[in-house]
C-alpha cells in the first residue's frame, strides 16, 4: 500500500514521544498510512540503541488513533519488530544501512508499508545532532546550523521541476559553505542566513563547512524525488 505523507503542526500535530532509550530525539512528524490507521516517523533519525549502547538509526511504527481494541504487528524486512496495541500504540524499530521496509500490519489483508533507506554511516556522519521538541527542526552537533526535518514541496527556479525541498539556516552568522551529495550549492553568512535546498530522489547528504573548523551533516530522503505543490 502507498502511504501519504503529512506534516502535523499547531493543534493537529501528532508527536510520538521517544521512551527513555532514545537519546537524539524527543517526537517526530509522521507518516499516515493508507489505511489511515497506522503511523511511521517520516524520517529515519540517530539514537542509542539500549541493546548495545551504539547509536544507530531508528524509526517508531504504530497506530494512528487507535479504538480500545485494536492491535497490529509490527515487521522489519519481514521479520517481526513488535506487536502494537492501543495501550502501547508505538515500537521502536532499529534500522540497517541501505533498504529497510517497515510493514504495520492491521490484518492479512491491511498493511501499511513504509520504506526507508539508510546511508551507510549516517548516524557517525550526524551524531551528535538533536532535535527541536516538536520535532520539525534538527541542529548539528557544532552549534552552527540547523535544518527542517519534513521536506516540504516547492517549484526548483534552477530546473523547472516541483521538487522536495528542506531549508537550511546559519545559527549564528558564521561563514558556511553548503554542499548537497558533495557538489557546491551556495555560501551562508550574516548577509544570507538561511536557503532552501532542493533534493534529488533517494537519499541526499546536505553538508555544512565553515572552513576546516568543523562540517556539518544533514541526511534526508527524498523519495523518486518528485512531489506536489498543495491546493
Amino acid at each position: 500500500m502507498k502511504c501519504r505523507e503529512i506534516l502535523l503542526s499547531g493543534a493537529a500535530m501528532l508527536v510520538v514521544a521517544a521512551g527513555p532509550s532514545s537519546s537524539a530525539w524527543a517526537a517526530t512528524t509522521v507518516t499516515i498510512g493508507s489505511s489511515g490507521k497506522t503511523f511511521a516517523s517520516t524520517t529515519a533519525q540517530c539514537a542509542t540503541d539500549p541493546a548495545d549502547g551504539k547509536i544507530k538509526p531508528k524509526v517508531e511504527a504504530g497506530l494512528f488513533n487507535p479504538k480500545s481494541t485494536t492491535s497490529a504487528v509490527v515487521s522489519l524486512n519481514g521479520a517481526y519488530s513488535a506487536t502494537v496495541t492501543a495501550a502501547d500504540a508505538a515500537a521502536e524499530v532499529w534500522l540497517a544501512d541501505g533498504t529497510n521496509n517497515v510493514v504495520v500490519a492491521l490484518s492479512k489483508k491491511v498493511a501499511d508499508k513504509y520504506a526507508f533507506t539508510v546511508v551507510e554511516g549516517m548516524c557517525n556522519l550526524t551524531a551528535g545532532n538533536t532535535f527541536s521538541p516538536d520535532g520539525t527542526l534538527e541542529y548539528a552537533f557544532s552549534g552552527k546550523s540547523y535544518a527542517t526535518v519534513a521536506p516540504g514541496c516547492a517549484l526548483n527556479g534552477k530546473t523547472g521541476l516541483v521538487q522536495p525541498y528542506v531549508n537550511l539556516f546559519d545559527n549564528g552568522g558564521f561563514l558556511l559553505n553548503v554542499s548537497v551529495n558533495g557538489v557546491p550549492l551556495t555560501q551562508l553568512s550574516a548577509t544570507r542566513p538561511h536557503t532552501p535546498v532542493f533534493l534529488s530522489a533517494g537519499m541526499n547528504l546536505i553538508s555544512a563547512a565553515n572552513g576546516s573548523l568543523s562540517t556539518d551533516y544533514y541526511v534526508r530522503d527524498a523519495g523518486d524525488g518528485t512531489c506536489v505543490l498543495p491546493q
